[in-house]
């Protein structure tokens, strides 16, 4: 299939979109319009302007990015104790942005994404590269689903409808202003839509929605239409509070970071895009780099933090494993050893009731 009638179908190929004008339009906070949502920081246009995604399109045509050099391979997940686990803080990357966040009891899912292709239909569009280190069939029960925002690669509706028909009931869908309504038409029905600075508990643990630089679209006519955002996630473990920070999809935005580590900072775990982020002349408002991400992990005031959103989906103009090595040299820029920020193959669990 050409790029030219990928382009045309995103535009007709989509399953739903969230209403206008906005039905929770509060004129006193700046990130709502009578049409729907912007950023804190309103000089960062997202979505881009069509002619520059026309631009960048042209620019990449002809582009051949290098296959990765890393070995992106997924290592054996381990079934057993994630399954089990339900007092150990810990968390296991599933691949992109969807993570198993084991917190306070609960098992948490972020940004489930387990189809092989982001896209309306899976015919088309970006497939993936490594598939999910865990099968929807392998999860523990998922108390609660947080999704960042409504693009396919972070809102798949095939994955939350599996998740919606999971044995012992649906988890409960903690979605950012008009994503509830997307769900709905799904027939998924155990929700709870957030502004931001809002939250949620669900058994002692504490959903909290946090702004992020993004936006969103699933047509070409709903842009920014639906809330986005980021989360923090709190709970008690074996009598400590744990505080976990998931950014979703965003751009660098120094208040917006620096304001959720005044509120919720020290985070035991931030869990940072680091990767789909070239050209920077069209991604940087919407999509940091791994020198961007540090300054994430050290605006919310993380004490570790771990890479993703890379080595999925090609869906931008970087090899695969670029934003290793670009992590790395921001680690060295900023002082930060290794295990300060740190990535880890599809399907491994990082342990954490150790940090401090």
């Amino acid at each position: 299939m050409t790029r030219r009638l990928l382009v045309a179908a995103v535009a007709v190929l989509a399953a739903s979109s969230c209403s206008s004008p906005n039905p929770y339009y509060d004129p006193k906070k700046p990130h709502h319009t009578e049409r729907g949502f912007r950023n804190t920081d309103a000089t960062a246009i997202a979505p881009r302007p069509f002619g520059e995604f026309l631009r960048w399109q042209r620019e990449r045509w002809s582009l051949e990015i290098p296959p990765p050099k890393a070995d992106l391979s997924a290592n054996v997940p381990d079934l057993g104790y994630i399954q089990k686990n339900r007092s150990d803080f810990a968390v296991t990357w599933v691949g992109h942005a969807t993570v198993l966040v084991q917190i306070g009891g609960l098992n948490i899912l972020t940004d489930p994404q387990f189809s092989e292709r982001a896209f309306p239909v899976q015919w088309a569009g970006p497939k993936r590269h490594q598939p999910p280190a865990l099968r929807l069939a392998e999860l523990p029960r998922i108390d609660v689903v947080v999704v960042s925002h409504n693009h396919y690669d972070h809102l798949d509706l095939g994955s939350v409808k599996a998740l919606n028909a999971q044995a012992g009931g649906p988890p409960l869908f903690v979605v950012p202003l008009g994503n509830e309504r997307l769900l709905a038409e799904q027939g998924i029905i155990n929700t709870k839509a957030l502004d931001w600075w809002d939250s949620v508990e669900v058994k002692g643990v504490r959903v909290n929605l946090v702004p992020v630089q993004h936006w969103s679209r699933r047509t070409l006519t709903d842009a920014n239409t639906c809330l986005w955002g980021g989360f923090v996630l709190e709970g008690q473990n074996k009598g400590r509070q744990r505080r976990v920070f998931f950014g979703g999809d965003t751009g660098y935005s120094s208040v917006d970071f620096q304001a959720i580590g005044a509120k919720f900072g020290p985070i035991d775990l931030g869990l940072i895009p680091i990767g789909a982020y070239a050209p920077r002349w069209f991604m940087a408002p919407q999509h940091v780099d791994p020198d961007e991400a540090v300054k994430i992990h050290k605006d919310i005031r993380a004490r570790r933090s771990l890479g993703i959103h890379w080595g999925t989906f090609q869906l931008t103009d970087e090899p695969l494993d670029q934003a290793l090595v670009d992590l790395a040299a921001a680690r060295r820029k900023h002082a930060l050893a290794d295990g300060e920020f740190f990535t880890v193959k599809h399907g491994d669990t990082r342990r954490l009731d150790s940090l401090p």
